[in-house]
């Protein structure tokens, strides 16, 4: 697993499912809301660090994504994506990428073609079993609540830039 943590360049995620629960609340008023995990948008900066880039391919079209995308710094965000292997070829193209560079992160059958095709498959431990065969590894965590962060961490320890980004956290502070 570690050859394979170690070619990553891109990590790309579904949001429902993986970054947020799965559930969707809307108000009276129509409006959409999702709850993001902040442990998970902490690793995804910590990867962005170390230079391994974030996307997001979401077959929903919710501004709520765009929102968080922009908090999190993800320039790579589709959505509205019904088959998710079409952005995800274009990615590659655009990024000049091979898919043994791209982790995908996903939780449902529309996402299994991208995670056949992709170098690091990944799965939320909350995920539908009908896609588990086909992942590379599965999380401890559920979708939404702290999956992203066990990648980004398991991405970072693997790759050898754990102690490169966190360091500054360890570091003792002089009075």
């Amino acid at each position: 697993m570690r050859e394979r943590l170690h070619r990553i360049r891109l990590l790309l995620l579904d949001v429902d499912g993986v970054l947020t629960d799965g559930r969707i609340i809307y108000d009276a008023q129509g409006v959409e809301t999702k709850a993001f995990d902040v442990k998970d948008g902490h690793g995804l900066k910590l990867l962005q660090r170390a230079g391994v880039q974030v996307g997001i391919i979401t077959g929903r079209q919710s501004e709520v994504v765009n929102i968080r995308a922009r908090e999190l710094g993800i320039d790579i965000v589709y959505q509205g994506a019904k088959d998710k292997l079409v952005p995800f070829e274009e990615i590659l193209r655009n990024l000049h990428l091979a898919a043994d560079e791209v982790a995908y992160m996903g939780d449902d059958l529309p996402d299994l073609p991208v995670l056949r095709r992709a170098g690091w498959a990944v799965a939320p431990a909350d995920a539908v079993g009908e896609i588990k065969p086909f992942v590379h590894y599965v999380t401890r965590h559920p979708g939404g609540r702290g999956a992203v962060r066990e990648v980004c961490d398991l991405l970072l320890q693997e790759s050898g830039h754990w102690s490169e980004v966190t360091s500054r956290y360890f570091e003792s502070q002089q009075n």
